[in-house]
C-alpha cells in the first residue's frame, strides 16, 4: 500500500522526533541525567511557600538540583532577602544538607562558577561553613560570619572560582560542613564557559 507524499514525511519527522525524544539527555557520573545547560541557580523553582520555606529530603529534587545528603530548606518569598529573585536555599534544614546538578560541558574547556553566599541569621553558630565539589572532588571551601546580620540585611557576599571539564557532563555541588539546622545560604549560582580573561 502507498502513501501520498505528504503523509510519507509526517511519519518520517514523527520518527525522528520520537528518537530525539528517546534519546533524553546523558546519563551523568553519579547517576544524575545533565541538562544540555546549567539552570535554575537563583532555585526560583518550584515556589515555596510566601514568607516560608519547604523543607526537602535526600532524593527529592528542586528543578534541576537533586538534594544528594541530608535535608534543606528552600526559601520563599519574603522570608528574608533573596540575592536574586525572591527565592534562595538554606543548605541545612533540621540537618547539614547537600544538593547537586549535572549539565553538559565540553571537556577540556574551563568554566566559571560564581555564586552568592550568606547564613541564616536566626540561631546556630555564628560561622555558617561549607564546600563546594565539582565531580564530587573539593573545589572551594567557603565560611560566612552572620553576626550582625538579619533577615532583612542578609549581607550576601559573591564567590567565585573556576574548573576545567573532565567529561561531557559535569557535576556542581554545594555542600553544608555545619551540624543541626541555620546553615549557609546560596543564591544566584551561575555556570559560563570561562573567557581568556577568567582567573
Amino acid at each position: 500500500m502507498s502513501f501520498p507524499r505528504a503523509r510519507t514525511a509526517v511519519a518520517a519527522a514523527l520518527l525522528v522526533a520520537g528518537a530525539t525524544a528517546l534519546a533524553g539527555p546523558a546519563q551523568a557520573a553519579g547517576g544524575h541525567r545533565a541538562l544540555s545547560h546549567f539552570d535554575n541557580g537563583s532555585f526560583e523553582t518550584p515556589k515555596a511557600p510566601a514568607n516560608a520555606f519547604t523543607n526537602l529530603g535526600s532524593g527529592q529534587a528542586i528543578g534541576p538540583w537533586t538534594v544528594t545528603a541530608g535535608n534543606v530548606d528552600l526559601i520563599g518569598a519574603g522570608f528574608w532577602q533573596a540575592a536574586e529573585g525572591d527565592q534562595s536555599l538554606d543548605l541545612n534544614g533540621g540537618t547539614a544538607g547537600a544538593v547537586a546538578q549535572s549539565f553538559t560541558t565540553v571537556p577540556g574547556t574551563t568554566y566559571s562558577v560564581t555564586y552568592a553566599l550568606a547564613g541564616n541569621p536566626a540561631s546556630g553558630p555564628a560561622l555558617k561553613t561549607g564546600r563546594v565539589l565539582i565531580d564530587g572532588q573539593n573545589f572551594q571551601d567557603f565560611s560566612f560570619d552572620v553576626t550582625g546580620r538579619s533577615m532583612a540585611a542578609m549581607g550576601y557576599v559573591g564567590r567565585q572560582f573556576s574548573f576545567v571539564a573532565q567529561s561531557g557532563s559535569t557535576t556542581l555541588s554545594f555542600a553544608s560542613t555545619v551540624p543541626g539546622a541555620y546553615g549557609p545560604v546560596i543564591d544566584n549560582v551561575q555556570v559560563k564557559e570561562c573567557k581568556p580573561c577568567c582567573g
